[in-house]
């Protein structure tokens, strides 16, 4: 029997990965990789390592998730070193723990290497803080796309009254939804809300409103997937904190200068 790594790739910046999720990539022999990790991490692979695509975006599916159990599965037995690179953390909204039970049924070894996941991250990248100590004492991770045909699994109440920051993983086609659902619990129209488009990246966007403007202001813009929602005060924190902006615009600057 072989071994598999499921590993947490971080947000997108290439150096946001963990040394030891680097080091799965170095020494795998087989590594299925996903839409959202940044392709550079590919280049510390082995020259002669296989790199089985796994892709998916919202409403296509390039590999079913029992697919890609299969292949886990199937490259393991055949004592093979596999490396699962996955966009974030494995078990934040990654199928993670769907795949280490595969894992497990099949009676293979593996490891979990965490990885840096968006819903801090982004936020992070956009100079807002998930927690503050006089602005939010708590954070959520929420997921803002549910199954087709699923009951509505959310509970609208508690996140609106009892939660001070939420993090909403896959909610930019439901912005419309999840705004309106927040203020009928109690959430207040003026509540900060941010949209970090691909953040941690060199073309990160951030669109920022609140819960009465946001969605026109997202049309307007163009903010699509894969894009991270804030919704709490210390969203009101990023103008000032924005440092990966400015330092971006440094970069920027000394290239130009060296070119001149």
């Amino acid at each position: 029997m072989g071994k598999v790594y499921l590993v947490g790739a971080g947000p997108g910046d290439p150096d946001l990965i963990t040394v030891k999720g680097l080091r799965c990539i170095k020494e795998a022999e087989v590594i299925l990789y996903d839409r959202l990790i940044n392709k550079e991490l590919l280049n510390h692979a082995k020259p002669d390592a296989d790199l089985i695509y796994c892709g998916k975006l919202p409403d296509f599916h390039t590999m079913k998730q029992e697919t890609i159990n299969h292949f886990l599965v199937k490259h393991a037995k055949k004592g093979r070193v596999v490396t699962r690179l996955k966009g974030g953390d494995p078990f934040v909204f990654g199928r993670g723990g769907e795949e280490a039970e595969a894992l497990v049924n099949n009676q293979i070894e593996f490891e979990v290497v965490p990885g840096i996941t968006a819903g801090i991250a982004a936020p992070a990248y956009a100079g807002i803080p998930v927690t503050h100590r006089e602005l939010s004492s708590s954070f959520a991770i929420v997921t803002g796309h549910l199954k087709k045909g699923e009951t509505e699994e959310i509970k609208w109440g508690n996140l609106a009254k009892g939660i001070d920051t939420l993090a909403i993983y896959m909610g930019v086609g439901n912005l419309s939804y999840i705004c309106s659902k927040l203020q009928e619990y109690g959430k207040s129209i003026h509540t900060p809300v941010a949209l970090i488009h691909w953040g941690t990246t060199e073309i990160q966007r951030t669109a920022i409103g609140t819960l009465g403007t946001i969605v026109d202001i997202v049309q307007n813009e163009g903010i699509e997937n894969p894009s991270m929602i804030i919704i709490g005060d210390t969203v009101n924190l990023g103008s000032r904190l924005n440092w990966f902006k400015k330092e971006a615009l440094h970069r920027a600057n000394n290239e130009l200068s060296e070119a001149l």
